[in-house]
């Protein structure tokens, strides 16, 4: 196989960079080969800044024994998917999400009867067919176009023997409700997220008893949950979040032993969580934090869930996310917490926390975001509440690196927090004084937002070591003395909001060198 042409683009980047004509291809980056024959069987060349048009005369349609096939995370320039795909028959695996692909797709792809997993999420694709209302695929496969027929309304996925996963998340525009799920089917995971799909969630849904993800998180669905959830023993991931579920959520849901993640926020649930998932009765239950091992994330953000959180998180545990932002909780932040040693989010923003600075959780050492605005914490920020003792040491915050050290951006690949497993890390921030959520959290974006707080006392200058600050917001609290010059130095600023507050003297002249700052509010 030769690199030479291989793709058309304007650019060759990472994995192919490393492509040379006078060596072995199955020692490339990116190339898969049977071990047996030698022959490529598997290319993977996502997050490899390609771009340009995709090519139906490139030579990586001559490559009939290809088997997976991944182009995510590429820029192929708005073109569309060439017919040429379908001379990939024996293909099982075909990634192309988020590669900027646009137009109708081509019915050739039909013909890859041998397909398992097709991704085509966030893409821009068009609708052929706005008259088209049932879809009967009894005898097709996962190849057949869904991601087209934008208004479908009955789907039939009856005797479709090879079916394993099903992915149309992403097509905004795309109509439709849940079918009836026959019993038995070996469907594994299903991702309608980010679609228009609605109705109520079928009870028939617990004979899907191999599913191990069910993604339905932004979409119309409504209703109340279904107690058959209980039924999928094997389910790993459930995401329901930003949907109109009511009611309450199901005790069953306490017979999921295998659930690593379990998303619901931004619902309608007025209950008590169910007693199954802390085997006491309460507004919140008492062992909330003796969970399985295995879960990762915990997301009951924006609902309305109330009562304090119990010291009861374990040691061992795999948590990386607890997200309770945007309920009632009251009470402390449970000192429990610090034997999460995986944590890597906590966000009890806009609740009814009533307690100190949480310094004790400088011990976790996984942690990056902590969201806590629009509670009644209070006290002296720069008080110490942990081993040290006086006033907070300016080494305090050399400790945080991630802040301190300047990342050279032209050479970063894309990344964000919560690549490593699949759920992504979502938050809302304070910047430049509109409320924005962040769908997906880069490595790169660093802030701080203590506002709408009761913190007082002075801002220390070693603030100024953490030069890779992009946001810093310490509004509407009690802090007092003047500016330090010291903020003169976060050359990454881009907004500085210290409004509502009790400073004093006169406006630092440092903070003219803060060439990026693009809003600054000192009211």
């Amino acid at each position: 196989m030769s690199s030479d042409h291989f793709f058309e683009y304007h650019g060759s980047y990472p994995k192919m960079k490393s492509w040379k004509n006078d060596t072995d291809c199955c020692s490339w980056d990116g190339v898969t080969c049977n071990t047996k024959t030698g022959q490529v069987v598997g290319l993977n060349l996502s997050y490899n800044w390609l771009y340009g048009p995709l090519s139906p005369k490139s030579n990586l349609f001559n490559l009939h024994h290809f088997q997976k096939l991944d182009l995510s995370y590429n820029d192929f320039n708005s073109s569309t998917i060439p017919s040429s795909f379908s001379q990939l028959s024996i293909l099982t695996h075909l990634n192309l999400s988020y590669s900027k692909l646009s137009g109708q797709i081509p019915s050739e792809i039909s013909r890859l009867t041998n397909l398992i997993s097709l991704d085509l999420y966030s893409n821009f694709f068009r609708n052929p067919s706005d008259e088209l209302e049932i879809l009967h695929l009894s005898k097709m496969g996962l190849e057949a176009l869904l991601q087209n027929m934008t208004n479908m309304r009955d789907l039939h996925l009856a005797l479709l023997p090879k079916i394993q996963a099903i992915d149309l998340s992403g097509n905004k525009f795309l109509t439709g409700f849940l079918p009836e799920f026959p019993y038995g089917s070996p469907l594994k995971e299903l991702h309608l997220s980010r679609t228009r799909f609605s109705g109520k969630l079928p009870s028939s849904i617990g004979n899907l008893k191999a599913l191990n993800v069910l993604s339905l998180y932004d979409a119309n669905f409504y209703g109340e949950f279904p107690n058959l959830i209980g039924n999928l023993n094997s389910l790993n991931i459930l995401d329901l979040f930003i949907n109109n579920i009511l009611g309450e959520i199901p005790s069953s849901i306490g017979n999921l032993s295998q659930l690593i993640r379990l998303s619901f926020s931004s619902n309608n649930f007025n209950a008590q969580l169910p007693s199954t998932l802390g085997n006491l009765i309460g507004q919140i239950p008492q062992c909330l934090g003796d969970f399985s091992n295995s879960l990762l994330v915990l997301n009951l953000r924006n609902n309305r869930f109330h009562g304090n959180l119990s010291e009861t998180f374990i040691e061992g545990s795999n948590l990386k996310t607890l997200d309770f932002s945007y309920n009632q909780i009251q009470g402390k932040i449970p000192r429990s917490l610090v034997k999460c040693k995986m944590l890597e989010v906590l966000n009890l923003g806009n609740n009814n926390k009533n307690d100190t600075f949480p310094f004790w959780l400088e011990s976790s050492p996984e942690l990056q975001i902590l969201i806590l605005p629009g509670n009644g914490f209070h006290g002296a920020i720069w008080d110490a509440h942990n081993n040290f003792s006086g006033k907070l040491p300016s080494q305090y915050f050399k400790t945080w690196t991630g802040m301190v050290i300047v990342p050279d951006k032209d050479k970063l690949q894309p990344k964000y927090m919560g690549d490593d497993f699949y759920y992504k890390d979502s938050i809302t921030v304070m910047n430049k004084c509109l409320e924005m959520e962040l769908v997906r959290i880069s490595i790169i974006f660093t802030s701080i937002d203590l506002s709408n707080n009761r913190f007082h006392g002075d801002i220390l200058d070693t603030l100024g070591i953490l030069k890779a600050l992009i946001v810093l917001n310490l509004s509407s609290n009690s802090f007092t003395s003047p500016i330090p010059s010291s903020l003169g130095s976060l050359i990454e600023l881009e907004s500085l909001d210290l409004s509502q507050n009790e400073l004093s003297g006169e406006i630092p002249q440092e903070l003219t060198s803060l060439t990026f700052l693009e809003y600054l509010n000192l009211s």
